[in-house]
């Protein structure tokens, strides 16, 4: 709280031009920037040219449902927002602005955002209650013309594959024949569910469970109010298993909870009826579903959970700075689930080539900035051979862009902080 209070916010807007005196305004205002503005109204492309567009994502939220504080408004997700814009600018050197919207009706939230599209290359929502998240993203991936994603949702779920890619690796065992359970059926789990079975897990081989079972197609309760789930209903759990938590996970080969803070959501002897060398990620927040070490003396062969001070930490802010400077960076016009593939793939190889994989090192941390550029590069050529990009370059162009900005990014915080500009924390 004191340094929140000492810092009064954690963004601010500096100039991106060269000023060498009062008469460069000639240049940057009027009269000099009636010329790009004629030139953007003609070719409405060029703005990308002219201006910081090209750099600039929305963070966009409703304050309905931020982080594990629930519903608590607008006003006090502002925190977590310009937290977020922190981490996209130091991470990915992308200029992000906190648009907290004072409304919960979702036609309004979609009409705003499509509103605000000529001033953002890209859109990030956040912290958005279901199962409105799920309207809000699909209207507004298809009726805008720059990419949006819901970092809950594709975040989460690229993230949570690269780290189960590794975990796979160390158990000798294969995405296209593992069982797995995951537990909890919000938007981040159900968008894993696809991303898992876009990457090739079997969707059959797939136990879904909320907070009322397994889903399957008995579950009458889904198919008018919850069309996400009840398409999951029909498509994964071949076995047709009912039941709770403890049917959902006997038998499987890996664990994958984003359901309610714990501890004893998931219990020791539901682990003990997995398979051989079980993998238990359990992600709730603030408090796992179980303890790391109470999974693993009931016989979890390797544990993550999403928070920093215990191994394996599985978090958003690995992949959602690289993948919109990659996106950005061709001016794509959508995030598709193979560019967040190809983002985890990056993720988990980076380890592995450090030579660093191991059953408490699946995923890098946040320091290793050089896993961004690879990741940024890897979704602009996705992007591109998608057909989504606005513009086309290479891999090496990708990557030399990508590297360089975040290096920037990086560099200008420190000078700031050398400099005094940004003042010294306060013993």
């Amino acid at each position: 709280m004191r340094l929140h209070q000492f810092f009064r916010g954690k963004m601010q807007t500096v100039p991106r031009c060269a000023v060498r005196g009062m008469d460069d305004f000639a240049i940057w205002y009027s009269p000099g920037v009636a010329e790009p503005c004629l030139a953007i109204s003609r070719d409405r492309s060029l703005v990308y040219e002219y201006t910081g567009r090209w750099n600039t994502v929305a963070v966009v939220t409703d304050g309905s449902r931020v982080l594990g504080l629930g519903d608590i408004g607008p006003e006090a997700a502002l925190p977590v927002m310009e937290g977020k814009a922190l981490l996209f600018k130091y991470l990915g050197g992308v200029d992000a602005v906190p648009i907290c919207l004072d409304t919960k009706d979702p036609e309004e939230i979609i009409r705003t955002v499509k509103h605000l599209q000529p001033s953002f290359g890209g859109i990030n929502l956040e912290d958005i209650a279901q199962p409105k998240c799920y309207t809000i993203l699909d209207r507004l991936q298809r009726e805008l013309e720059i990419p949006v994603w819901h970092d809950d949702q594709q975040g989460t779920a690229a993230v949570t594959l690269a780290g189960l890619i590794n975990a796979l690796k160390l158990v000798d065992k294969k995405l296209s024949e593992v069982r797995i359970a995951l537990i909890g059926a919000g938007a981040a789990n159900l968008r894993i569910a696809k991303i898992l079975i876009k990457a090739g897990a079997d969707a059959g081989n797939i136990i879904l469970s909320d907070s009322r079972g397994i889903l399957n197609p008995d579950r009458a309760d889904l198919e008018k109010n919850h069309p996400e789930k009840w398409e999951m209903c029909r498509s994964t759990n071949a076995e047709g298993r009912t039941g709770g938590i403890p049917e959902a996970i006997a038998g499987t080969d890996a664990v994958i909870a984003l359901s309610q803070p714990g501890p004893g959501i998931i219990k020791k002897e539901w682990i003990k009826s997995m398979n051989e060398k079980p993998i238990v990620f359990a992600c709730a927040n603030p408090v796992p579903e179980i303890w790391p070490w109470e999974a693993k003396a009931a016989g979890a062969w390797i544990v993550a959970t999403g928070r920093s001070d215990f191994p394996n930490q599985i978090n958003n802010s690995l992949c959602f700075p690289a993948i919109f400077r990659g996106s950005l960076d061709v001016r794509a016009r959508a995030i598709t689930d193979e560019m967040c593939i190809v983002a985890a793939n990056e993720l988990a190889r980076y380890v592995e080539e450090q030579g660093r994989l191991s059953e408490e090192c699946l995923v890098p941390t946040m320091e290793e900035w050089e896993v961004f550029p690879l990741q940024a590069a890897a979704v602009g050529t996705k992007a591109v051979e998608q057909g989504v990009a606005g513009i086309n370059r290479s891999y090496q162009e990708l990557y030399q862009m990508a590297a360089d900005i975040i290096r920037q990014a990086q560099e200008t915080t420190k000078t700031l902080m050398q400099k005094g500009l940004i003042p010294h924390v306060p013993d």
